[in-house]
């Protein structure tokens, strides 16, 4: 593999126990080795106005194959209507890391 072979995938919650409920549910189901969780200030057009908000930013660490399986996961588990889904390809990374990654997750 290489490091195009990973992605990260963020998504945002509006509480801390639903977003660390979310990226636990996410490296249970082996779909991302890894979830970081971290309160974010997010300001959005949402309804017709702005709106100004405490979120907390799930990060989650995988291979790109397994990209749509986890936004379908995330769409699945998520409470909000329109949740954040977001990969963004891993430039480079060490290897040790991107082999962990790559045995942590999925391979069916």
């Amino acid at each position: 593999m290489t490091n195009r072979d990973f992605i990260v995938v963020s998504t945002t919650h509006d509480a801390e126990d639903k977003a660390r409920e979310l990226a636990a549910m996410v490296v249970r189901e082996r779909l991302a080795a890894c979830a970081q969780v971290y309160p974010v200030r997010s300001v959005y057009w949402w309804d017709g106005e702005v709106q100004d908000a405490e979120e907390w930013r799930v990060d989650l660490k995988t291979r790109s194959d397994l990209a749509d399986r986890l936004a379908e996961f995330i769409g699945e588990n998520h409470s909000y209507d329109t949740p954040e889904i977001i990969g963004v390809p891993v430039v480079t990374g060490s290897t040790a890391y991107l082999d962990w990654v790559n045995t942590e997750t999925r391979t069916d």
